[in-house]
């Protein structure tokens, strides 16, 4: 049986309950959006360099720098988990749009997006 983002989410729920001295998802819920939009810019930064970094790289470096990208892409995504969760929006709702956007071009699905 494998994890996604089904058993994150749901993990991200019971912590919702946990001792935020505990848990560090609990700290993040209890000290609210601020902070959890800081760790999600945090974690994109943080995935940018590390993507520069791995293209940037020698062939000796590569596996290094591709563990710290993959590293980093998985604490943006937990992150913005978090954030979901957080505002009580699920996952599935983003599945949804991408299952959506599938098969159109993305000049044409950008272009019909409202510009307000």
């Amino acid at each position: 049986m494998g994890f996604g983002l089904s058993e994150l989410r749901e993990i991200l729920e019971e912590r919702k309950k946990s001792n935020p001295e505990t848990s560090y998802v609990a700290s993040l819920y209890s000290k609210g959006m601020d902070k959890i939009l800081e760790k999600v810019g945090e974690e994109a930064t943080e995935t940018i360099l590390a993507a520069k970094n791995y293209k940037d790289s020698s062939a000796d470096a590569k596996i290094q720098k591709k563990t710290e990208l993959v590293n980093e892409t998985a604490d943006l995504w937990f992150h913005s988990m978090v954030m979901l969760s957080y505002l009580n929006i699920s996952h599935d709702e983003v599945l949804q749009i991408l299952k959506h956007r599938s098969g159109i071009s993305g000049h044409k699905e950008k272009a019909g997006r409202n510009s307000d």
